[in-house]
């Protein structure tokens, strides 16, 4: 078991990547990933808002969220990915363009060796403001 130094919790596995305390803002968030991905983050996150422009930002489940009526899609940090999660019907919606991905229901990741492709997670988030405002 290894013991995070900063916030006291244990993990299996040595280095586990966390976030420490509890996080409230999307800014927070960001600020706490390894200095390499905040860009990445903060590019992703600039995306969503242009493609929500009214969605709330908050953090749900541990991770940030656009909300308009109802989460949007969140997006987090992973080890070697970032994560995308707009639901288990975008995966199906835009199976045609995630070929190049690794997805289950309603998770995407882009792996961090690559480009991430602003442009498809634009297109999701319209596509998921869309299904939001039909309910």
């Amino acid at each position: 078991m290894w013991q995070c130094p900063k916030c006291g919790r244990t993990f299996r596995n040595t280095n586990q990547s966390h976030t420490c305390g509890k996080i409230s803002t999307i800014g927070e968030y960001i600020a706490e990933q390894p200095e390499t991905v905040r860009p990445l983050l903060e590019k992703i996150r600039e995306v969503i808002r242009n493609a929500a422009p009214d969605a709330v930002e908050k953090i749900s489940w541990q991770m940030p969220t656009f909300w308009q009526g109802e989460n949007l899609i969140h997006f987090a940090a992973f080890k070697n990915h970032i994560g995308i999660f707009p639901g288990g019907e975008a995966t199906t919606f835009f199976a045609e363009r995630l070929t190049d991905y690794k997805t289950s229901k309603g998770t995407i990741q882009f792996p961090l060796n690559k480009s991430i492709d602003y442009d498809l997670i634009a297109d999701i988030t319209k596509w998921r403001v869309m299904q939001a405002g039909q309910k």
